[in-house]
């Protein structure tokens, strides 16, 4: 078998259309723009979510709730999560990204509590909870506020 022996399979690729090459082509005279209007002409960029003057539908579809614009997001952590790092180690947020215990998404970091950790950790975050606090500090750790 040779490369130059290789065939495209039948149906693999389809002819591009042609436009505006003739009555005979199918899509002569107009070239599949329909006539007159913005959309005939050459240039026209139909803007998202228009619907050709008919209401759009995110603005048809009643809006509910209340979205707090001031709202903190944080990456949260449990001090159980601790427990797979070395102990003596500087806990904070590149570290538990790089590890793969979170997903860095907010680039602020809170611990919870939930769960004993049971190594003397330096953990750097921007919130603890009073009792991931309590647990840091039982382990001999430290919690410090970034």
């Amino acid at each position: 078998m040779n490369l130059s022996d290789v065939n495209q399979s039948a149906g693999a690729y389809k002819n591009r259309k042609r436009r505006g090459r003739g009555e005979g082509s199918g899509l002569g005279k107009s070239s599949g723009r329909g006539t007159k209007g913005a959309g005939a002409r050459s240039g026209f960029k139909r803007r998202i979510g228009y619907e050709g003057g008919q209401m759009p539908l995110h603005r048809r579809v009643p809006k509910r709730g209340f979205n707090n614009v001031f709202k903190e997001h944080f990456d949260i952590v449990n001090t159980s999560d601790l427990n797979g790092l070395e102990a003596a180690t500087e806990v904070d947020l590149d570290l538990l990204a790089a590890r793969g215990i979170l997903k860095r998404r907010y680039g602020r970091l809170k611990v919870l509590g939930d769960g004993k950790l049971e190594k003397k950790l330096v953990v750097k975050a921007a919130k603890f909870t009073a009792a991931a606090r309590r647990n840091i500090e039982e382990s001999g750790g430290e919690a410090r506020v970034v």
